[in-house]
């Protein structure tokens, strides 16, 4: 259903070395980089998550709103959740079973450097 989505951040820079660390592991890489932005996707894929520079002050969505990024095991979810926070991340659930979503759901959920609310979960 969704092509992409766009975040916008403060320091495009500290950004781009969280993402590229924390999303390392989930088997996702920097797709294509610019001055005012920076794409991650699968290896020779299009992106699938942009963050683009933006001056003044950053607005992460409300309470609710989370990206969940797939995750090819549950260690690659223990590696995300172990290099976002070494990065700056926040946690906000340690890697684990979440049997109220389902049986098989192991995930992990932190916040970027800007607030923005990300969830690393394997099936």
């Amino acid at each position: 259903m969704l092509s992409h989505l766009s975040f916008g951040v403060a320091d495009l820079a500290k950004a781009g070395a969280f993402y590229d660390a924390a999303l390392r592991p989930l088997g996702y890489v920097r797709v294509w980089d610019g001055e005012h932005g920076i794409g991650y996707g699968p290896p020779g894929g299009n992106d699938k998550l942009a963050l683009f520079a933006h001056d003044g002050q950053v607005s992460p969505p409300s309470a609710g709103f989370h990206l969940a990024l797939i995750a090819p095991s549950r260690a690659a979810v223990d590696a995300f959740h172990a290099e976002a926070l070494r990065l700056g991340g926040r946690d906000d659930g340690a890697p684990g079973p979440r049997p109220n979503y389902s049986p098989t759901y192991y995930a992990a959920f932190v916040y970027d450097l800007d607030g923005y609310k990300l969830e690393a979960v394997h099936q």
